[in-house]
């Protein structure tokens, strides 16, 4: 076997760079402590990383495919939100609600996907530009589903956590339905889940 070793030093370069995945923290919590007592988790006040995030979706893709709204190749959802948030390396993550950072989440964004799939031999540059542009774009039952999930999953640890980001941030009812409606474009059956959390959360004061 024949290794090319400049492809091999490019993938090696991709694979690394994406380390940096592991400090970018998002606002929402982490569910439970590492260290574990006579108790079990210990629940504490940790914020989520961008790779702990990206592997809890693909979970989340094997485990709730069947809810989809159409048919999805499943490997094809986990590969686009294992990228999805890869291009946060040089863009930062930007709060969901956060309007002001959003004027400027696309281009910052572009710019950021341009170098990193860069990174990689052409063939792999191309095909996981595309699943990022996939989920971007929004248009295919794959790519609703990934957005579905990627909604979803804050919403549930927000929920377990208490509603703690919610609570920092003095998000509203009404900004978490506007946000956390589009899931339904992706599974109505998931919707209907999350719905009844947001409604819980109103019902509790968790939401304003």
């Amino acid at each position: 076997m024949v290794i090319k070793m400049e492809r091999l030093k490019q993938q090696i370069e991709f694979l690394l760079e994406l380390d940096k995945m592991k400090n970018l923290y998002r606002q929402t919590y982490v569910i439970h402590d590492e260290s574990r007592g006579d108790s079990g988790a210990v629940p504490h006040k940790r914020h989520e990383n961008d790779a702990e995030h990206s592997f809890h979706l693909a979970l989340f893709a094997m485990v709730l495919s069947e809810y989809s709204n159409s048919p999805i190749d499943v490997f094809k959802v986990m590969k686009m939100v294992l990228v999805h948030d890869v291009v946060e390396i040089d863009a930062g993550d930007t709060y969901c609600y956060d309007t002001k950072g959003y004027e400027s989440k696309k281009e910052r964004e572009l710019n950021a996907a341009d170098r990193i799939f860069g990174l990689l031999p052409e063939d792999q540059q191309k095909q996981f530009r595309a699943l990022w542009d996939e989920f971007e774009e929004y248009k295919t039952p794959e790519s609703r589903f990934a957005n579905a999930l990627d909604r979803l999953q804050p919403v549930l640890l927000n929920y377990t956590k208490g509603g703690i980001s919610w609570s920092e941030h003095n998000i509203k009812y009404s900004q978490a339905l506007e946000r956390n409606g589009s899931i339904k474009y992706g599974s109505e059956e998931l919707w209907k889940y999350a719905k009844a959390i947001l409604d819980e959360c109103l019902d509790k004061g968790v939401l304003k």
